[in-house]
Formats: structure tokens, sequence, C-alpha cells
């Protein structure tokens, strides 16, 4: 049995404008440096076998405010990556269904297998991706009991739909937060959520700490 600590990437300058990353390489605001600082502190004393990140700079920096306060080593693995949105990337919602109506309207319906127009990356299927996302995570957290993965928010959502044996036609009706700890357990067949979408570690006073440290 593991039990994974499922840590969503802190907050881009992206996030605030709610435009897609997808693989598009954005780095963390200040607000989000400031949870990765967070973070740091909440899970200084736990013990962990191994920290695993995305290697797209929001989760690699949301990671290293966790490893470098305990001086461990972050592993890269671009399997634990955001779902590619092709050209969906960088534009927002009202530009996408203005420049592409009727990819839109595949999103907005969930369509499992639909692809996205290509854009500087070839866009996922639904189904591509989040095959491709589960396969990572349960493939690197097998080998250990107890570990940090850093990674995105679509990474989460197909842990959760998995966990709970949710279908993609259903709408999302969990959280899924930036800078949250998402308590998980994976015994090789299934996952188990513990506790979901805890940013008890993000209070102001918790987030405030980051700007006292010399």
């Amino acid at each position: 049995m593991t039990e994974i600590l499922l840590i969503r990437h802190g907050e881009t300058d992206w996030n605030v404008e709610k435009r897609l990353q997808g693989h598009t390489d954005i780095d963390l605001n200040r607000e989000g440096v400031r949870q990765a600082a967070a973070l740091g502190r909440a899970l200084l004393n736990e013990p962990l076998d191994a920290i695993f990140s995305s290697d797209l700079k929001r989760a690699f920096g949301t990671a290293q405010g966790i490893a470098i306060p305990r001086g461990m080593n972050i592993q890269l693995d671009t399997g634990l990556r955001e779902r590619c949105f092709g050209a969906f990337e960088g534009l927002n919602h009202p530009e996408i269904s203005e420049r592409f109506p009727d990819d839109y309207a595949a999103w907005k319906r969930r369509d499992i297998d639909a692809r996205y127009p290509q854009g500087e990356f070839h866009a996922e299927t639904l189904r591509e991706f989040s095959n491709r996302a589960v396969d990572a995570i349960t493939s690197l957290a097998s080998a250990y009991r107890k570990v940090a993965i850093v990674t995105h928010g679509g990474v989460l959502d197909s842990v959760y739909r998995r966990a709970k044996n949710m279908g993609y036609e259903h709408p999302r009706d969990f959280d899924v937060l930036n800078a949250s700890i998402n308590r998980v357990t994976w015994d090789g067949t299934n996952f188990q959520i513990l506790k979901w979408a805890d940013v008890a570690h993000l209070s102001h006073a918790a987030l405030d700490e980051s700007d006292n440290l010399a």
C-alpha cells in the first residue's frame, strides 16, 4: 500500500487570467511562490520516501518548496504533465469559443476522444491524457510507501475520477485547487481517497510567514 500526497502546482498568472496552460511552460507567480513555501513548511516533518514532479516549471517550482527545506531531490517525469490542449493553450474560454466553436462545443460536452486543433504542441484526447497520467502515477508510486507527487489540475481530476469510478461525462463537482494536498492510497489496483483539497496550510497567516523569511 502506497500513500500518495498528490499536490497541484501553485498559482500562475495564467491561472489568475483563466488561460489554458497545458504543456505551455508557465512559471509560478509571486502568490504561487508563497504557496510553495507554505507547502514546504506544512510537510517538513512528514516522512516521505521520494518527491516526484512534472517537468513543467510551475510544478517543479512548487516541488522545490517541499524538497529544498528537507534536503531531498526531485525526480522529474514528463508523464505527470498537464493535458496538452493544442491550439487552445494560451486562450481563455471566450477566446476558444470564438476561434474554435465546434471544438469548444466538444470540450464542453466532455467528448473523451475529441482532439483539438494543433498549436505549438500536438493535442491529446482526454482518454489519452487520463491513461498517460494515471499510468505515470501508479508506476512511480508502486515502489514506495509514501511519496509526494507535484502535478497539475487535470491529473488530479483523473485520479479522483478513477478512485470514485466516475466517468468523464460527469461534470466536475469536486475541487481541484492550486497548492492543495490531496491524500490518496494505491494498493496496486485501486486508488482510495483519504483527504481531498486540503488547503489549511494556505491560510493568510501561513502565507504571510514566507514574507518574513531571511
